[in-house]
């Protein structure tokens, strides 16, 4: 099927080993038009190989740019991948479980932004699950950051979804424009906790009265900064969600309910994630962080900073850089603030 001698080989054993190795070789294969072959697939996860969520992004990326693809199988622990040209247009894809909606639109995002004209994506699945960003992060912190790079994306929320159950389904448009003035996010800031909201679909009210006590005395938030949103044509499941405003960017954190978890506990700890980002006086939180390299490698330029890199965001600037002549750096600015830089190598370093 193809020359193996050109396609990027890639190990998704790699750093942390996840589905995101797969869904970035994915996305910039797309974009470049560069073949990919990517070998033990999610090899450090539980159940490795590819689940319904990670095949739903295979096919959507090949049905984005018209790819020729081996090895898509649930539990494939390989994959070839071989690209068209990214296709603007609507598209649809249905997860057939509770996998995440908004990992899957990561994926054809980058293509679709590259792609000549405005596309319309929706998905059906999970919009808030455990391990990945829920759909008020896209919406509230990565659409706003994405504005300034290569494109708009307007995000809806037509059903939530909540794991395990699934059934929800998000829309997003996504229109290409010129380059944007890119991101400097590079000074401290003084972040300020705006908004705290408690979502709930089919599950009693007092779970929401129990969360939004803990999150008003532990962040000491007025009542006119708490909102319970309460929903009965989904679930049934429950999320604790907090803004922060940090400088130019609202971060959004967030816990969800669980079987067997109480109320106060799922609140306490995303109080905690709160807390700690309160602390660091960074514009940029570690998911936002992870979510910014490909929109920066793609313009060429940017720096922000943020808490220590996780392994899952160094792991992705490393795919990166398979696929696109781009240098990241990361260093320490002083404690518990680190300073990320996107170029290419042929510029200087911005001050």
């Amino acid at each position: 099927m193809s020359d193996k001698a050109k396609l990027v080989h890639l190990d998704g054993s790699q750093g942390e080993g996840g589905g995101q190795i797969l869904r970035t070789a994915l996305a910039l294969a797309a974009v470049t038009g560069r073949g990919v072959l990517l070998e033990n697939i999610r090899a450090r996860r539980k159940n490795p190989g590819l689940a319904r969520q990670h095949l739903c992004a295979v096919q959507a990326a090949a049905q984005v740019c018209q790819a020729q693809v081996r090895g898509a199988e649930l539990r494939s622990r390989w994959l070839e991948f071989i690209p068209g040209k990214p296709t603007a247009g609507g598209y649809r894809f249905d997860i057939g479980t509770a996998g995440s909606t908004t990992l899957v639109l990561q994926t054809v995002l980058p293509p679709l932004l590259v792609a000549e004209g405005a596309s319309q994506v929706e998905i059906t699945g999970g919009t808030h699950n455990p391990m990945a960003p829920p759909f008020e992060f896209l919406k509230e912190t990565f659409a706003p950051a994405l504005a300034r790079t290569l494109g708009r994306l307007e995000l809806e929320l037509l059903r939530p979804g909540f794991y395990p159950a699934g059934g929800g389904r998000i829309q997003a448009r996504i229109e290409p424009t010129a380059p944007g003035p890119g991101i400097q996010w590079t000074e401290p800031v003084r972040p300020r906790v705006v908004l705290a909201q408690v979502l709930l679909a089919r599950l009693p009210r007092h779970i929401a009265t129990r969360e939004l006590d803990v999150l008003r005395r532990k962040l000491r938030l007025e009542e006119d900064q708490l909102e319970i949103l309460a929903r009965d044509d989904a679930g049934p499941g429950n999320a604790v969600l907090v803004h922060v405003q940090a400088g130019p960017v609202r971060e959004v954190f967030v816990g969800f309910g669980q079987r067997g978890k109480p109320a106060p506990r799922v609140a306490a700890e995303v109080v905690q994630q709160v807390q700690a980002f309160l602390q660091a006086r960074v514009p940029v939180g570690p998911h936002l962080a992870d979510q910014l390299l490909i929109p920066l490698a793609l313009l060429g330029r940017g720096a922000f900073l943020t808490t220590r890199p996780t392994r899952h965001t160094q792991t992705n600037a490393e795919v990166i850089r398979r696929f696109l002549p781009v240098e990241f750096s990361f260093h320490e600015h002083s404690p518990g603030q680190w300073r990320v830089q996107v170029q290419c190598p042929s510029e200087e370093p911005s001050g």
